[in-house]
């Protein structure tokens, strides 16, 4: 995950070193995250200096940087090159307020998310068997009106967040994600969409490149066409979501291919990646199936520990092959990485990071799993719902607050939910080597056990667990 020629992930780890000292800590403490921000951008030449105060303070932000950088042997030029890009600002300035303020923490606390996904609407033209968010043809009537919308996006800048992806429902199917998406994009938010791809036309993916999206993630659950239209209940929405990934790619668009996997694809998937590659995507990224929403109706095409875990296996392999950018939701992913990194393998911490480990940086590849730490719900990354509602996850339907009546930063920083969250030595599985780089899902844990510290039954050491749940539902079923 380089930037210009900066190693972001040994940057990070060289960071958390750096500013672990008392004096830098207390001073970035002080500064805040946008100041922060600011001098980044003094730094890396694109703002100028307003005062005496900036000028010494953005010095003596330099020298951190520098010293950081020195420890990988980047070159300034290739630091401050990497700064120009907003998006590295705010995440560089959140890191390093997030140490200052709670210092060095397994997995790493953050000052605000690092990501936010925005269901924008609940309105939607599939109407998908395993939809979390139970979308439908007309919109909610608690909907948030544009100029609320903009207040949670000022919010959400205010805080730091680097990292915006809008999803839903079916995001460009409202007339507000426009306006609100192109403004993301001008505060310097790294702006990207979940979308299923059938309204992305020509013109569309010319004008999502005009107003600053950057990524264009597309669900594709098969590569049968008839396969995928039956999934998403509309004839014809695999071709027209080939056409949406096409017509991206066409204008410049990174593109990912996003795939939720069940028994009813499982076997589909060397075919999906395959395709993926056909198509000349940048991502595949195969999504752990929970039941929640509309997917709570088919609980019993989830994979078994087993053969998640034979899938991840394969994932791994394709990933390793390279020209492919494959991941998995799955937080267990980290797990099956790690067990290749002897081999010089890659390190896949989430599924939106991968780097290569030499063996030279094997310490600092752990440091930065730890730092990330798989699931990342309510930790570096939560939700926001088509009316304003905070969860900790798309999956995790748990109501944490709500940013117009709370305040996004105040629920971010206080709220019980999410602080148990952050708290992996309090999770039923706290005895677990891999609590820290891996973590389970919380929504499956949630989702079948009702409780988010509960063991995740997806995972291959909770075998005993995951049989169990099938005797139950076998029992249900028979009555």
């Amino acid at each position: 995950m380089d930037n210009d020629g900066i190693e972001v992930p040994k940057l990070i780890s060289s960071i958390r070193k750096v500013v672990g000292n008392g004096i830098v800590r207390s001073t970035i403490r002080k500064l805040g995250q946008k100041n922060l921000e600011r001098l980044l951008g003094i730094y890396a030449g694109v703002d100028e200096p307003e005062s005496i105060k900036e000028r010494v303070l953005s010095f003596l932000l330099s020298e951190v940087l520098q010293k950081a950088a020195s420890r990988f042997g980047a070159r300034e030029e290739d630091l401050k090159r990497s700064l120009k890009d907003p998006y590295m600002r705010k995440g560089i300035a959140n890191i390093l307020t997030g140490i200052a303020e709670y210092g060095i923490t397994r997995p790493q606390r953050l000052h605000a998310p690092f990501m936010i996904v925005w269901d924008f609407t609940k309105q939607c033209n599939l109407r998908c068997k395993h939809c979390y968010a139970n979308a439908t043809r007309s919109p909610a009537p608690d909907e948030l009106i544009l100029e609320e919308k903009f207040e949670v996006l000022r919010q959400l800048d205010e805080a730091g967040v680097a990292a915006l992806s809008f999803s839903g429902g079916e995001p460009l199917i409202n007339r507000d994600f426009w306006p609100v998406a192109k403004k993301a994009a001008d505060l310097g938010m790294y702006v990207s969409i979940a979308t299923n791809g059938t309204l992305i036309t020509e013109d569309v993916a010319r004008r999502l490149r005009e107003i600053g999206v950057r990524y264009v993630e597309v669900s594709l659950d098969s590569p049968i066409p008839e396969e995928h239209d039956e999934f998403r209940g509309i004839r014809g929405a695999w071709n027209m979501a080939v056409r949406g990934i096409k017509n991206a790619k066409a204008v410049g668009l990174e593109v990912g291919i996003a795939t939720t996997v069940t028994k009813m694809n499982y076997d589909r998937m060397p075919e999906m990646v395959s395709l993926a590659r056909k198509l000349g995507v940048d991502r595949f990224i195969a999504f752990n199936f929970i039941p929640t929403g509309r997917g709570r109706e088919i609980i019993d095409l989830d994979l078994s520990p087993k053969e998640r875990t034979e899938l991840l296996e394969y994932f791994y392999q394709e990933l390793v092959k390279g020209g492919l950018q494959v991941f998995s939701t799955a937080p267990f992913y980290a797990v099956v990485s790690m067990k290749h990194l002897d081999d010089g393998g890659k390190l896949a911490p989430t599924h939106f990071a991968e780097l290569q480990v030499p063996e030279k940086y094997m310490s600092a590849g752990f440091a930065l799993a730890e730092f990330l730490g798989g699931c990342g719900a309510g930790r570096i990354y939560c939700s926001i719902e088509h009316n304003g509602d905070i969860q900790p996850c798309v999956f995790l339907p748990i109501k944490v607050g709500n940013v117009l009546e709370d305040g996004f930063l105040n629920v971010w920083q206080n709220n019980e939910v999410l602080l148990k969250l952050r708290d992996r030595d309090n999770y039923a599985g706290s005895f677990c080597p891999y609590r820290y780089i891996c973590g389970g899902c919380r929504a499956r844990a949630y989702a079948y056990f009702g409780d988010i510290t509960a063991l995740d039954p997806s995972c291959e050491f909770n075998e005993d667990l995951w049989e169990e749940i099938i005797r139950e539902v076998q029992r249900v079923e028979a009555r």
